[in-house]
């Protein structure tokens, strides 16, 4: 994208960027402005690229349009590693990040093939274990702090290993905090480990087939599971933590996405794993705006995660 007209259009690309993370990743988009300035571009298109992907299956009116739209991104990606033009906003501030920071191509496949897979399974599929959960979690978030920290040129094992275990925490405390709306669309399934809801009584087995009974109650049930699979988050958490002194200075601001990760556990604890509860779904991840904000920049002004 060479002269007046190229670079218009890229930043056009960097604005759409920018507006889906704020409109619809608003707790990371505040995460994204306490990285240094010349991380914040690459940062943008990564995760606006994850935002694309992640409401693939939710825009689409028909399951299969969303898969289309997912497999779509799966053939963009092999594109733009060959330099071909794709002509979406999102791809175009990817293929520039891709261009200045040698972006790997392996994590971005890696996060776009298991959505496809998701996007894929049966509504009655359902995931035997946690383990199962933590895949996933690290195939679609972990590996988009990979990415960023690369983009930043940042090599640490220190921190790639802080990023794995803050990517599983952050993602399966989101998968958590959306049960209330994979229950309007019959996904809770995919998201509730058979060993868990057999262990607290959410398990049914009728004519061959293993269903998640969700009810007024099952209430007390789903409150134990999400107790359990909100533990294992926070033993992630604290494992990342654990590595604060091994990371990197440079690395600390892109594993701020701790921060929701905590915030999202606080709310959760308040409310008794209650994914129901009303209070979940108020200001940023259950708690005010404002309050996630200070909490944030106290984090970032410390230089910690």
């Amino acid at each position: 994208m060479n002269g007046p007209r190229g670079s218009s259009s890229l930043r056009s690309a960097f604005s759409y960027c920018v507006q889906q993370v704020r409109n619809y990743d608003y707790h990371h988009y505040l995460c994204l402005l306490e990285l240094p300035p010349q991380m914040r571009k690459a940062a943008f298109a990564l995760r606006a690229f994850n935002v694309e992907t992640a409401r693939a299956m939710d825009v689409a009116s028909d399951p299969k349009i969303g898969l289309m739209r997912l497999l779509w991104w799966q053939e963009a990606i092999d594109k733009l590693y060959t330099k071909k033009t794709v002509n979406h906003p999102a791809a175009q501030a990817l293929s520039w990040a891709i261009s200045e920071h040698s972006i790997s191509k392996p994590w971005l496949k890696r996060s776009v093939e298991a959505r496809i897979r998701d996007a894929q399974r049966e509504a009655d599929d359902i995931p035997e274990s946690v383990e199962e959960l933590e895949k996933y979690a690290e195939d679609t978030v972990s590996t988009l702090l990979y990415n960023t920290l690369q983009a930043g040129g940042i090599s640490s094992t220190a921190a790639d290993h802080a990023a794995s275990h803050i990517g599983k925490a952050s993602g399966l405390v989101l998968l958590l905090k959306s049960l209330p709306y994979h229950c309007t669309r019959n996904r809770h399934h995919n998201y509730i480990p058979v060993e868990l809801a057999e262990k607290h009584g959410l398990l049914v087995k009728q004519g061959g087939r293993s269903e998640i009974l969700l009810d007024n109650d099952s209430r007390e049930g789903l409150c134990n599971v999400v107790f359990e699979i909100a533990s294992v988050a926070n033993v992630h958490l604290l494992k990342a933590r654990e590595l604060a002194g091994k990371v990197p200075a440079e690395a600390k601001p892109v594993l701020l996405h701790s921060v929701p990760v905590q915030v999202l556990l606080d709310s959760l604890s308040k409310v008794h794993f209650d994914v129901f509860d009303p209070r979940m779904q108020r200001g940023v991840l259950g708690v005010p705006p404002l309050w996630f904000q200070v909490r944030l920049k106290w984090y970032s002004w410390r230089s910690t995660f």
